[in-house]
């Protein structure tokens, strides 16, 4: 894995929600679900570099608001956190992404995109909503679940 030396990834505590905000917002992210006790963070020097949240539904769960301090971009840090929650994923993994650049990176981890058929019914209504916005935005939006990194 990637992650600096001297740096500790962790589960998220209580007081880390600020730090993990902050990302998520300068990122433009969807703040509205954020869960610490659902996130892991990177902490480098006393500050949150990364963090990635595994949400958790009926039989799934969600790859969401993964992020890499901007500082800290480029230098296989998002890899590494998004392979670790996927390491920790217990049922299977979904995530929804913005970009062809983003889709493309989660494929090289072993995600696949869904057709809307194929999305499975716990995230039917969550994934429904931005599949309209995708659709009347013409947003380039795309949902996926992961199958394996070997084919």
């Amino acid at each position: 894995m990637a992650f600096p030396p001297d740096s500790n990834l962790r589960r998220a505590k209580p007081e880390d929600l600020s730090a993990v905000r902050g990302l998520v917002l300068r990122s433009l992210l969807d703040p509205t679900q954020l869960r610490w006790s659902q996130f892991w963070v990177l902490e480098y020097q006393n500050q949150i570099i990364a963090c990635g949240q595994l949400r958790e539904f009926d039989g799934v769960q969600e790859l969401g608001s993964l992020v890499v301090s901007r500082r800290w971009r480029q230098r296989g840090i998002g890899t590494a956190m998004a392979q670790h929650l996927i390491e920790e994923a217990t049922k299977p993994l979904y995530l929804d992404c913005l970009g062809t650049p983003l889709r493309g990176f989660y494929e090289t981890l072993g995600f696949v995109e869904l057709k809307p058929s194929e999305i499975p019914p716990q995230l039917q209504t969550r994934y429904g909503v931005l599949g309209l916005l995708k659709t009347v935005v013409r947003l380039p939006l795309f949902f996926m679940e992961y199958r394996s990194n070997d084919g």
